[in-house]
């Protein structure tokens, strides 16, 4: 009975130390007692353009390529980024969220410091191999700065996001 016992205290001390070691491992920063909290940001991506970031006005563009949101965006990008919506959050973690709805190749995501030394400071997250009507999440701890979002497979002009307390 005795060494039953030691066994399941040793075993519970090495759980723990498991636990312990994936949580730094992953870089998870877990407070006993508290959750951290998690804001989860809605995206929507269609032919080149995020609709929440213009007002959610779809513009009904076509494009079966990257080339096709090139010219698009060099003839309108300019404006409609005038009359975007800039995001304003507060510092924390973030799920992105983001949704391909109805563009036939693959996309991705790229949120990233504003300019050279914005994007030096400050953290940033990307992915791609987001098909058509598949979404994908991407978590991010944002610190106070300007940033910016776009797609660079299906280019959209770069949204701009402040992060401030």
């Amino acid at each position: 009975m005795k060494n039953q016992f030691k066994w399941t205290v040793s075993s519970i001390g090495i759980l723990k130390l498991l636990i312990a070691t994936a949580i730094i491992a992953t870089g998870l920063n877990v407070t006993p007692g508290m959750a951290q909290e998690v804001t989860v940001i809605h995206l929507t991506q269609t032919p080149c353009q995020f609709l929440e970031s213009e007002n959610e006005v779809d513009h009904g563009f076509t494009s079966s390529e990257k080339s096709d949101c090139d010219q698009i965006n060099s003839e309108t990008g300019t404006e409609r980024l005038s009359k975007a919506k800039v995001l304003d959050l507060k510092p924390g973690k973030y799920i992105f969220r983001v949704t391909n709805k109805n563009v036939s190749y693959p996309l991705g995501f790229w949120l990233r410091g504003d300019g050279l030394i914005n994007r030096a400071k400050l953290p940033s997250v990307s992915g791609g191999g987001l098909y058509q009507e598949s979404t994908k999440e991407y978590v991010i701890t944002l610190k106070e700065g300007e940033y910016v979002y776009s797609c660079p497979l299906n280019p959209t002009p770069d949204y701009k996001l402040v992060v401030r307390e």
